[in-house]
């Protein structure tokens, strides 16, 4: 069996937390050691003849999912990157297609990034059964025994037995309001959708291109054309943005007579927004999820959560606070799924805050913008050991650099100099420069300041760079 991981979410319920660069399958939110994907990926061990798991992931994400995976000791994903988010649909068949390049009829465990299984010996007994299925031709979903009348979740209602386990799907039901939930769960036919699968490559592709066919060729030749990247396998754009966007559920599963849905009580949150991550956080006695530098007093039932400053909050109940270097969000818990209307608000604003955090991470370490004003930003930058920025340079900034811990190697023009803590550098517009971290095991860290016109991060112009972004000037 080849777990698929489909990590192009943005999450953007969580906000301010989740963001686009940097959404909630990153974040170490469930728990505090492991963030939502490595979670994921791990959720997979244990699972007899489980084999090297394939991740599909937006490319701006590849360098943060390459990271996280080796934080885990995980050498020998695939990784594939989306050129463009066009839903789960096209994005399963880039996995279905990969995976076939081996073995047509192989089983794929398909699993968003970014959900919590509290019980992962039930989870594997799902599993089990689901495997068994597949080989026999279904597609197979788990369908989450509801908690209870859930308006946030799609429903499923399950028909007839099937030999082997499972029921045949009758019916998939968009997200209800409060009274028709409350009538899925009377009945006890029905379960959450919970966007697990688990089918061969070869009964999905025959699906796929039964039911939506321009989905299969777009899929099928962004495969056939992509090539290696580094570690990660990139698609070809212009036959992938092709395809139509659209999700499995409507494009195949809802379609095809071979669905199968197994039920799943193995503690499954998709932890989708502020009220869901409450459910599966820890609470003081009285209810209160706290994180960060927190006080609360005749205080209830909320989310507390601060990122840097200390946050007080008194007399309220039900309420999620959140506070990050560059953003606070207050909100009713219920209401917390309208979130996103901030987050689209964001967006018609063209704010930045919808998708970077202050502290931006680049695949050679990150930079965290602390002070900015008419024509100058001052910015943090820590540069991990052996790692380099790109060789590059400037039409509108120049840029001062103050080494503060560490040791850098820095070309400014046609000198290549060596800094050390308290010295510095002075590089003026349109100087060819590049800095790296020269030390096996240390960080840098400088203090840069730049000045101009002009301060957008689109300003850079890369010569040569090893992690293969290189721009034209």
């Amino acid at each position: 069996m080849i777990p698929v991981i489909l990590s192009g979410g943005v999450g953007s319920r969580l906000w301010p937390l989740s963001r686009g660069m940097y959404p909630k399958q990153f974040l170490c939110l469930a728990d505090p050691d492991l963030s939502m994907l490595q979670q994921t990926v791990g959720r997979s061990v244990g699972i007899d003849d489980i084999g090297p798991s394939v991740i599909v992931c937006n490319q701006e994400h590849r360098f943060i999912v390459g990271e996280q995976l080796q934080q885990i000791g995980i050498t020998d994903a695939k990784i594939l990157l989306e050129p463009k988010g066009r839903n789960t649909a096209p994005a399963i068949a880039l996995a279905a297609f990969s995976v076939a390049e081996k073995d047509r009829d192989e089983v794929m465990l398909v699993m968003p990034a970014d959900h919590v299984i509290a019980d992962l010996g039930e989870f594997h007994r799902a599993i089990d059964l689901a495997f068994h299925l597949a080989e026999q031709g279904s597609l197979v979903t788990f369908g989450i025994v509801p908690q209870g009348p859930e308006t946030g979740y799609g429903y499923i209602k399950a028909g007839s037995p099937v030999d082997g386990g499972g029921f045949s799907v009758a019916e998939f039901k968009e997200k209800p309001d409060q009274r028709t939930a409350q009538e899925y769960i009377d009945s006890g036919n029905y379960y959450w959708n919970g966007g697990i699968f688990v089918f061969t490559a070869s009964a999905y592709l025959e699906e796929l291109k039964r039911f939506e066919p321009e989905v299969y060729k777009a899929a099928e030749s962004a495969m056939s054309k992509a090539q290696p990247d580094l570690d990660f396998i990139r698609i070809d754009e212009a036959a992938f943005i092709a395809s139509p966007s659209i999700s499995i559920d409507y494009g195949v599963m809802e379609r095809t007579s071979k669905a199968v849905v197994v039920s799943l009580n193995a503690g499954w949150n998709d932890v989708g927004s502020w009220s869901a991550l409450w459910d599966v956080s820890e609470k003081d006695e009285n209810g209160n999820a706290i994180s960060g530098d927190v006080i609360v007093v005749d205080t209830k039932n909320s989310h507390i959560y601060s990122e840097n400053k200390l946050v007080s909050v008194v007399g309220v109940d039900g309420l999620v606070v959140v506070e990050t270097d560059d953003a606070i969000l207050v909100c009713d818990r219920q209401r917390a799924q309208n979130v996103k209307a901030i987050v689209e608000k964001l967006e018609s604003l063209e704010r930045t805050q919808i998708s970077h955090h202050r502290k931006v991470y680049r695949p050679w370490g990150w930079y965290d913008s602390i002070d900015e004003g008419d024509r100058f930003q001052v910015k943090r930058i820590q540069v991990k050991p052996g790692a380099r920025l790109s060789v590059q340079m400037h039409h509108y900034r120049a840029e001062h650099w103050v080494v503060v811990k560490g040791v850098a190697e820095v070309r400014n023009g046609d000198n290549v100099m060596t800094l050390v803590e308290n010295e510095s550098t002075y590089i003026p517009i349109g100087a060819i420069h590049y800095l790296s971290n020269p030390s096996k095991t240390d960080l840098l860290e400088i203090i840069e300041v730049q000045t101009g016109s002009y301060l957008g991060e689109d300003d850079i112009v890369r010569f040569d760079d090893q992690y293969g972004r290189i721009t034209k000037a």
